[in-house]
């Protein structure tokens, strides 16, 4: 099994998407064990001091202004946890709680905490045994840390709350640890707040997104491509020249790989006969602007997570000196941006998908193709009822893309006065990613269908590829009106799960 080690210095995205999603094990570094030490070093001269330090002898928040008695500190540690455990609704995905785990082990063992290293060690065995605490949907305004989901992880980490065992099973956290060996943690002064002041769900779910999402545009580039095909469009539009002239990298990308994907067709540059068009439509036309606009977009964010990554988000901090400081880094405004951002691309992908597909089913604009590709109009209803779901994915995808990140609501008898709601922007941005997904599977859906309707042209050898690859897949071709959802769920899968582009790069090589 793959193995990440954790040092000072941080993870990668890769390392992330291993734990979170690969299962891989994790191990702490001798360097991160001797910073932890040190750092705890720290804490504790602080704590023996009776000057009040905030989070090492004071409450928390717009409680700060109360000084906090050794025999208590155990106590407030552990009450923190507790209170700060709220969240309600919906259980969170497993890959986003290990996310959130093992990003907040990563700033612990960056010696910038104070934390013991015991305690980290301890994170990093329950990830390890696959005891997944339950965290819920509710819970988080993205300012002072992701508090109630990174609670719900403490906990656990005590023995307290509901976790999921690597069975799948909900059992109370103490019976899972006591299962694998793992004893609770006894938490002292300031690990309570250190393990809940943290950007990282919000960095997890945008991690995810961004490899979700690279991988939904090279299929964006695909799906345009056959539907360029499909409406016999022409080629000329994505030649290299035309891009370099307005060099924005993610449309020269777009561009290349539609290009690489038409290469050798036997539908494209069939715009003057017929019925003569000077020019595609501009679902047809500007699908590598619209695409490459997105991807632009996932290289600003893809910048802003490895920022974040780099970075150590506690509230206070031990500094290299010794000081102990306060600060705002917990703030998530950075993160809940690009999280907003990417969802907002995301929308206007599926919006130039969706109206590509309404043009193949509309005899007045596909050029020769049936009304909605029906076997026998009329007898059939063909695509009509897929372009509405199709419809309904995009309208509920605007909706998402609505920013949280501009909405902000005081708390903590107005400490707190100014929120970043990122947590909220990366939920809702991973059902922007899932309805996408969908969107662009009715697409292919209807592109394939398209191309097999031009009897006697002969589609590229990448085409040819993907209509092989679907068919395999369990998504039907042309014919007579048939239980419709079984289709579309087949091509969802073959998307989600990489097909799609597996079978393009099979033909063309790596798309970009």
């Amino acid at each position: 099994m793959h193995t990440v080690v954790v040092g000072t210095a941080g993870v990668t995205a890769s390392d992330v998407l291993a734990v979170a999603r690969g299962g891989a094990r994790i191990e702490l570094s001798a360097e991160a064990v001797a910073a932890l030490a040190a750092a705890r070093e720290i804490v504790d001269a602080l704590a023996a001091k009776p000057e009040p330090v905030y989070g090492v002898s004071t409450g928390f928040g717009a409680l700060a202004t109360r000084h906090i008695s050794q025999e208590l500190r155990t106590q407030l540690q552990r009450n923190i946890v507790r209170s700060h455990a709220a969240g309600m609704g919906p259980r969170v995905e497993r890959e986003v709680v290990r996310a959130l785990m093992f990003l907040r082990l990563k700033t612990v063992c960056s010696g910038h905490t104070g934390v013991r290293p015991e305690v980290a060690q301890t994170m990093a065995d329950i990830l390890n045994a696959g005891i997944t605490p339950v965290v819920h949907e509710y819970g988080s305004l993205g300012c002072s840390g992701d508090l109630a989901p990174l609670s719900h992880c403490a906990l656990t980490l005590m023995g307290e709350g509901d976790a999921e065992g690597p069975d799948g099973v909900v059992r109370p956290a103490g019976e899972l640890l006591a299962a694998h060996g793992i004893t609770p943690v006894e938490l002292r002064e300031k690990e309570g707040l250190a393990l809940l002041n943290g950007t990282d769900g919000m960095l997890g779910m945008l991690l995810m997104a961004l490899a979700d999402l690279d991988a939904l545009y090279k299929a964006a580039d695909i799906t345009a491509a056959l539907s360029l095909e499909a409406l016999l469009g022409t080629a000329k539009v994505l030649a290299p020249e035309l891009h370099a002239i307005r060099p924005h990298p993610g449309q020269g990308d777009s561009a290349a790989n539609m290009l690489a994907v038409l290469e050798g067709s036997g539908l494209t540059g069939h715009h003057q006969d017929d019925a003569p068009r000077v020019q595609d439509a501009y679902s047809v036309r500007c699908a590598p602007q619209v695409a490459g606009a997105g991807r632009d977009t996932l290289a600003h964010a893809r910048l802003v997570a490895e920022r974040e990554l780099a970075s150590a988000v506690d509230n206070p901090v031990v500094l290299p000196d010794g000081r102990v400081e306060s600060n705002g880094n917990f703030h998530g405004a950075p993160v809940a941006y690009v999280l907003d951002f990417l969802a907002i691309a995301a929308a206007d992908l599926a919006s130039i998908a969706e109206r590509r597909t309404d043009r193949l089913l509309d005899k007045n604009r596909s050029h020769g193709l049936p009304p909605f590709l029906a076997d026998d109009a009329g007898v059939d209803s063909g695509l009509m009822i897929a372009q509405y779901t199709q419809a309904a994915l995009v309208s509920e995808l605007k909706r998402l893309a609505v920013p949280a990140s501009a909405d902000s609501i005081p708390s903590s008898a107005m400490q707190e006065d100014h929120v970043s709601m990122g947590w909220s922007a990366a939920r809702k941005l991973r059902t922007a990613v899932d309805n996408l997904t969908r969107v662009l599977a009715i697409e292919l859906y209807a592109a394939t269908r398209g191309v097999e309707l031009r009897a006697g042209l002969t589609p590229a050898p990448a085409t040819q590829a993907v209509l092989a690859a679907v068919r395999a897949a369990g998504v039907q071709g042309a014919g007579p009106d048939r239980f419709l959802a079984p289709d579309l769920a087949a091509a969802d899968a073959f998307v989600r799960g990489g097909g799609l582009v597996e079978a393009v790069e099979k033909v063309t090589g790596p798309l970009r």
